[in-house]
């Protein structure tokens, strides 16, 4: 269902690349609160996959227009499809198209300029980075409509303590930017004026390292977290010796040893 608010298919999330291979996503249907239709679910997995397949790609912006960076799912939608099939069709592919942020490899950062809510607090927590308006709010509030915000309590219990997660699913109570700082869903808050300098500053950053050891580390992580311990640690070191073996690696050390810059950062 669509109505005289509500984008062009095509228009539904603006891509561009630049040519540092920085690539920014913009969730672009701020009449609907950049809802996750099944469309815009669409136009995000494409976007991932073609992100995927660019191998000059460095790094990955994902921000929103108008007020709300995303209020979750479209519940219209969804009322409008009452079938238990169709609502796990729906479900699995939100589940690839999160899955699909983690497995790129590179850095995903969500710029959170407003509300963020149920799945797209999932959205938030699910990207690597986070840097948000001081005005923003969060919460995973389905239960307020009898729907346990499950899928958003994926991400969300990865990224900040158990009892605090379960406190927001459970009460549906939203939380401010700075509290969403200090218990780890988001990494940097500021003033609207400051938020796309904090986002360049970040990008910058990962720019100024080399994309191999970038790309082997983010997988590192996502895989080591899921393991026991000895796993973790068998398959980190695995992970460093690959990275050692690594040409921008070899002259990073020699560089250091050397007390120089090294070569790629030249």
């Amino acid at each position: 269902m669509t109505d005289s608010n509500t984008p062009n298919v095509h228009d539904l999330l603006l891509h561009e690349r630049d040519a540092r291979g920085v690539h920014r996503l913009t969730l672009n249907n701020p009449g609907s609160f950049n809802t996750l239709s099944e469309a815009m679910l669409t136009a995000l997995q494409k976007a991932l996959d073609a992100i995927a397949q660019d191998e000059q790609a460095r790094v990955v912006v994902l921000g929103a227009a108008g007020k709300a960076f995303c209020a979750g799912h479209n519940l219209k939608e969804m009322r409008a499809q009452p079938e238990l099939a169709y609502y796990q069709k729906l479900f699995a592919q939100c589940t690839r198209m999160m899955l699909a942020i983690q497995k790129l490899p590179v850095p995903v950062v969500a710029r959170v300029q407003g509300l963020a809510t149920a799945a797209g607090c999932q959205l938030v927590a699910q990207c690597d980075l986070a840097v948000s308006l001081d005005s923003a709010t969060f919460g995973v509030n389905g239960i307020d409509v009898g729907l346990f915000c499950a899928t958003p309590s994926v991400p969300l219990v990865r990224n900040m303590h158990a009892k605090q997660a379960m406190e927001m699913l459970l009460t549906g109570g939203f939380i401010s930017a700075a509290e969403a700082q200090s218990r780890g869903l988001v990494n940097r808050v500021c003033a609207a004026s400051e938020l796309d300098a904090q986002i360049d500053a970040l990008v910058e950053a990962v720019l100024a390292k080399p994309r191999e050891a970038v790309r082997l580390g983010k997988a590192l992580f996502y895989q080591q977290r899921e393991m026991g311990i000895e796993a973790a640690y068998q398959l980190a070191g695995q992970t460093m010796a690959c990275n050692m073996m690594n040409d921008v690696a070899q002259e990073g050390v020699l560089a250091f040893i050397e007390k120089r810059n090294p070569s790629w950062r030249a």
